[in-house]
């Protein structure tokens, strides 16, 4: 789990890493103000099977699209990225199309997450 850019709002994050790690989900929660570079590298160094970005700034189309860059470069498109936010539904084709593979919007039950992590991950593990 990891929170991109100047968003310090990190309860939400906190909250779903912990019902993760809850469900049985081994968990890396990277802090605050990461830039997507430090998140690729985290997610490498510790050999995730996932990527889970909150974002809240609005600047949701850059950082999702920059870390998935990222992994491309690193040779590591295997990692699979999702996250949630404050994320309009117009722009849910196009971080489909980049490869995000599921965002969750404001209202999304932390029951939802975790099925979806054990459904999509099986016995992966989100950084």
């Amino acid at each position: 789990m990891a929170k991109p850019g100047l968003d310090g709002h990190d309860r939400g994050a906190k909250v779903v890493a912990r019902a993760l790690r809850d469900a049985g989900v081994e968990v890396i929660y990277t802090g605050l103000h990461q830039t997507p570079e430090q998140i690729v590298e985290t997610a490498i160094q510790e050999d995730a099977d996932a990527i889970g970005l909150s974002v809240l700034s609005g600047a949701h189309m850059t950082l999702f699209a920059r870390v998935i860059a990222l992994l491309a470069e690193r040779d590591a498109s295997d990692i699979v990225v999702f996250g949630g936010g404050i994320v309009p539904a117009a722009d849910m084709p196009e971080l489909s199309r980049l490869g995000v593979a599921k965002v969750f919007t404001p209202g999304a039950t932390t029951g939802e997450i975790v099925s979806w992590v054990h459904e999509h991950l099986g016995q992966r593990s989100p950084a």
